[in-house]
């Protein structure tokens, strides 16, 4: 019984320590084009990813599903045909000491959601409804097709809500959240607290310069190497050596983390906008060797095949990649905690040959003429056939990619 207890404890603080997330919410009102962001920087012991679509509901929907959940019983961010969209980070702070068991079915309550609210206020009255304990521990943001942008503190009593449009809450127009809440007890239980200053002062520097944008965040921030408490970048302290060169830093607190999962931005609409037009571009695998690719809910589940669910590797296939690339940057194979020293040198060097730097002009590519279509989409002139058009020439321009650059088949 003794030896049960102790291996349950590991288990809890090792998922304790990996289901940690950085995320945020950001209002119209201060993005580049006017229109609400959701991002969620997953960092989970459920490596593996992949995008799914889903008709099951009183709405269909679409977001980032675990490779493994074959039934597809959860979503971690994801949004559905009103232009509605969610996401979480798990919270360590706002049931402290109350002794009730969590189940941990964020996933599956967001999904619920996705297939059955169209605005905040259903939520907020699916939230209600829901029987006391919730047993429920999260941080969940949430945008809508009206502009609506806000986060729900949810414990297991109910939610206090942030208004991401009220310049009371949100002065800049966006709110973050990591692994604890505002309305809980900060201390050593939650977490996340680095993180949260380093994603703070990256956004703020965007929106005074008027540059908030999905590019900026899938870019700039689910991708930095900055550490807002050592005030120390590690692409200018080791990025720029020869290749093949080394250099390990300690990887700790940073927003890409050993445990990041995927990375998803998910762009809304204006109010009184098509709601067709809400999209999501989807780093899916190890943010810092997998690549953004854009998906419209409007063609349903024809979108790149690298994205889905593959029988034979059982996951998909850019996530695969993703994480067959991740070994060159944690190269360490012996010690306990090998897995906290990021090779830097893999991803980024001085003849521009890391993987990071590699990727980079392909997404740049995939960005500029991803945006196109999304403008040609306001103006309502663009059909399915060419939004799959498009899908088909990312598929093979990743998978050319990936064979060309790495020798990896996709």
């Amino acid at each position: 019984m003794k030896l049960k207890i102790i291996i349950l404890s590991f288990i809890l603080s090792l998922s304790f320590y990996t289901d940690a997330c950085t995320t945020a919410v950001i209002s119209g009102k201060y993005t580049k084009d006017g229109r609400p962001l959701l991002w969620k920087n997953r960092d989970t012991w459920a490596i593996n990813n992949i995008i799914r679509f889903f008709d099951d509901g009183k709405y269909a929907c679409i977001g980032l599903v675990n490779s493994k959940d074959l039934k597809g019983k959860s979503i971690w961010i994801g949004y559905n045909e009103t232009g509605f969209a969610i996401m979480n980070s798990a919270s360590y702070n706002l049931n402290i000491g109350d002794g009730i068991k969590q189940t941990g079915h964020e996933g599956q309550l967001m999904k619920k959601a996705l297939q059955n609210c169209k605005t905040l206020a259903d939520f907020e009255a699916m939230l209600d409804s829901i029987p006391k304990p919730t047993r429920l521990e999260a941080n969940f943001g949430v945008i809508d097709g009206n502009g609506g942008a806000a986060y729900y503190e949810l414990n297991n009593k109910g939610y206090v809500k942030f208004n991401a449009n009220d310049p009371k809450v949100a002065p800049f127009g966006y709110i973050i959240r990591t692994n604890y809440s505002h309305t809980g007890k900060l201390g050593t239980e939650s977490s996340g607290y680095i993180r949260y200053n380093t994603a703070n002062e990256l956004f703020y520097n965007a929106v005074s310069t008027n540059t908030m944008d999905a590019q900026f965040i899938s870019r700039k921030v689910s991708r930095t190497l900055y550490h807002s408490l050592i005030k120390e970048d590690l692409y200018q302290k080791y990025g720029n050596r020869p290749a093949n060169t080394p250099a390990f830093a300690a990887f700790g607190d940073y927003i890409p983390r050993t445990g990041s999962s995927s990375s998803v931005v998910i762009q809304g609409v204006k109010k009184n906008e098509n709601p067709d037009n809400t999209m999501m571009w989807a780093t899916v695998g190890f943010p810092l060797t997998s690549i953004a690719i854009p998906v419209w809910i409007k063609t349903k589940n024809k979108f790149p095949d690298i994205l889905k669910y593959n029988k034979k590797i059982e996951d998909s296939p850019i996530c695969n990649a993703a994480l067959t690339l991740k070994k060159q940057c944690f190269p360490i194979r012996w010690g306990k905690y090998e897995r906290r020293y990021l090779n830097v040198n893999a991803i980024s060097n001085a003849e521009g040959t890391g993987i990071t730097q590699i990727i980079k002009p392909y997404e740049n590519k995939i960005f500029s003429k991803g945006n196109r279509l999304i403008d040609e989409m306001r103006n309502n002139t663009v059909s399915k056939s060419k939004i799959e058009d498009y899908y088909t020439w990312v598929n093979a321009y990743v998978k050319k990619m990936y064979k060309k650059e790495f020798n990896l088949d996709l």
